[in-house]
């Protein structure tokens, strides 16, 4: 897999943009758990970027790179019903938790969404989990999220799918192959204050929100602890 950012950081601006669009199915009887859409939405992330279809001449590859060489936005939409049903019915490929189905799809121009796509709500995704997070295993990869920032289920889905795609980047090729074959397993997870501290100054992948929505410029929303990282 080529680099990410083939082109510097002003000229991502001024490249055209595109976006990677997810898609949580929340019935309103049955909606998932927060915790679980959020882990369901970063392996999505991930088996999108190791599929055959987004690598070398596939079919999607060329939309992948034009992304990557951008701005790496990605935005969640909510569908139930009909809705989901239409969303599942364009090419993409669909990831299932416990309780979740996330959806996702190659990357479209930032102004050019497919109908049935562009017809769902971002709003509304607030979800929550019916009990507490389990602690979670620190030997596998974990996505740590910033214990001071509030937002909502959608943005915090995007912020952990920015989190898997920096881990993915940073991971040798080996240590990628070894993740998908393994089932992309990871974690999601709130840290305390005085981890995060030191989460940020470990040199990990961490993220930096670009402030389109919800949160100010610059704000770290998420570390990317993986194991082969540390």
């Amino acid at each position: 897999m080529s680099a990410p950012f083939q082109v510097s950081a002003g000229r991502r601006d001024e490249a055209p943009q595109f976006v990677l669009p997810l898609v949580v199915r929340i019935e309103k009887s049955a909606p998932p758990g927060r915790t679980d859409a959020l882990e369901t939405a970063a392996r999505a992330v991930l088996t999108l970027l190791s599929d055959e279809r987004a690598l070398g001449d596939g079919e999607w590859a060329r939309a992948v790179r034009d992304w990557e060489d951008a701005r790496i936005r990605k935005v969640v939409r909510r569908a139930r019903g009909a809705e989901w049903r239409r969303a599942e019915a364009l090419p993409g490929i669909t990831l299932t938790g416990k309780s979740a189905e996330v959806r996702v799809f190659p990357p479209v121009p930032l102004d050019g969404w497919p109908k049935d796509l562009a017809k769902l709500q971002v709003s509304g995704t607030e979800l929550e989990d019916p009990e507490p997070p389990a602690d979670t295993d620190r030997s596998a990869p974990v996505l740590w999220l910033n214990p001071e920032l509030e937002m909502s289920a959608g943005k915090t889905m995007a912020q952990a799918g920015h989190g898997a795609q920096l881990a993915w980047w940073a991971l040798p090729e080996e240590e990628r192959r070894a993740w998908r074959d393994a089932g992309l397993p990871l974690a999601v997870r709130t840290a305390e204050p005085a981890e995060w501290r030191e989460l940020t100054a470990s040199g990990l992948p961490l993220v930096r929100d670009a402030g389109f929505t919800e949160i100010a410029p610059g704000s770290c929303t998420v570390v990317a602890d993986h194991p082969a990282l540390r």
